[in-house]
């Protein structure tokens, strides 16, 4: 069951009552949403290195890509969106560019004739099985100031509060449910 802005705010409200914070104006170098977004945009620039200057693909040509690489069977771009949390506008004008550059391909779904779904062609599967291995690596770089002991440990927060936000954190969930 997804959980609504205003459950969470529930949640943050009883949670702020159990332990009042000092009346201060916020910081957002100890605002834990800023915090993570500033992160992720950084590691996800860090990482797009890997695939936008050796191949000219921009990050939601990427997520196209990398969401299609790990599944086994095609899937609708909508899915993608989901998955990736990128505005269907934006997986939109990715899939175009990414179909007319033959690196992916629409299929016919055989349930309902009306939908295509997408999926990586040859030359696509060739360029993620080339980039997730450098990804990887890199993966390792920006992680490398963290102990294994650590990398474990942000591992199971990241995952709690993923959990908390009803967020599908496996692959395995993710083909499960074919949507988000």
């Amino acid at each position: 069951m997804a959980r609504t802005s205003s459950d969470i705010a529930l949640k943050t409200r009883n949670a702020d009552e159990a332990s009042p914070r000092p009346k201060a104006r916020l910081d957002l170098f100890k605002f834990v949403p800023f915090r993570l977004n500033r992160l992720a945009a950084e590691v996800s620039a860090a990482l797009s290195v890997e695939y936008q200057e050796r191949h000219g693909l921009d990050i939601p040509a990427w997520r196209v890509i990398a969401t299609l690489g790990f599944r086994n069977d095609a899937c609708s771009a909508q899915f993608i969106s989901q998955c990736t949390r990128t505005h269907k506008s934006t997986i939109s004008r990715a899939v175009t560019a990414l179909l007319n550059g033959e690196l992916i391909e629409r299929v016919e779904n055989e349930t309902d004739r009306r939908e295509f779904r997408l999926q990586l062609t040859k030359k696509g599967r060739a360029l993620y099985e080339e980039l997730f291995p450098q990804l990887l690596r890199r993966e390792d770089e920006i992680l490398a100031c963290l102990s294994a002991q650590e990398r474990k440990q942000l591992a199971a927060l990241l995952g709690k509060i993923e959990q908390s936000l009803d967020l599908i954190q496996t692959s395995e969930e993710a083909d499960a449910k074919q949507a988000y």
